[in-house]
């Protein structure tokens, strides 16, 4: 019963929350490159690990995460596209090459071309997400807080936080 009700109520309490929509649209913002590239890399680690380090609400970001994961394996080709276009690049050839040569570099998977049109479109497209997205926020951001608190299941999932602080102590 606690894995399931854990994430439903940290989800509901991120958004009830009281998140700035500057934090609230980073969050969509970076989960978004985190959404785009593909798993099992360095790369998706380390952007992992900056997501999670950061003063983002977390919900919305690992919400957004899933939402482009989702939607990045139909725009595979396009992040193919752009990738190939920079590994080939003769200008940067010998960039990869050295890159490619360090010790820790070839885990990041750099190399293929999808993981590097995918993170290089991510990071393209991440300031004009969070500028486009802050004026939406911050006007709708109180209107969907208020919303989801006058929920009844919102109110259960943030007593049942309580309680489970309260059963934890004996």
């Amino acid at each position: 019963m606690f894995f399931v009700l854990r994430p439903l109520r940290l989800l509901i309490q991120g958004l009830v929350t009281s998140s700035t929509p500057r934090q609230i649209s980073m969050g969509l913002a970076m989960g978004m490159v985190v959404g785009l590239v593909p798993k099992g890399n360095l790369i998706a680690l380390v952007l992992g690990m900056i997501l999670a380090a950061s003063r983002v609400n977390l919900a919305i970001a690992a919400s957004s995460a899933v939402l482009f994961t989702l939607i990045g394996v139909f725009l595979d080709p396009v992040f193919d596209r752009v990738g190939t276009w920079l590994l080939r690049m003769p200008a940067l050839q010998s960039f990869w090459t050295d890159l490619y040569n360090m010790p820790v570099m070839p885990w990041t998977d750099f190399n293929n071309s999808v993981v590097l049109g995918s993170l290089t479109v991510g990071l393209l497209m991440m300031w004009p997400v969070h500028r486009l997205s802050l004026p939406w926020i911050a006007e709708y951001s109180v209107v969907v807080t208020d919303y989801f608190r006058k929920w009844w299941i919102t109110r259960l999932l943030m007593g049942a936080e309580w309680s489970s602080r309260i059963s934890s102590i004996q």
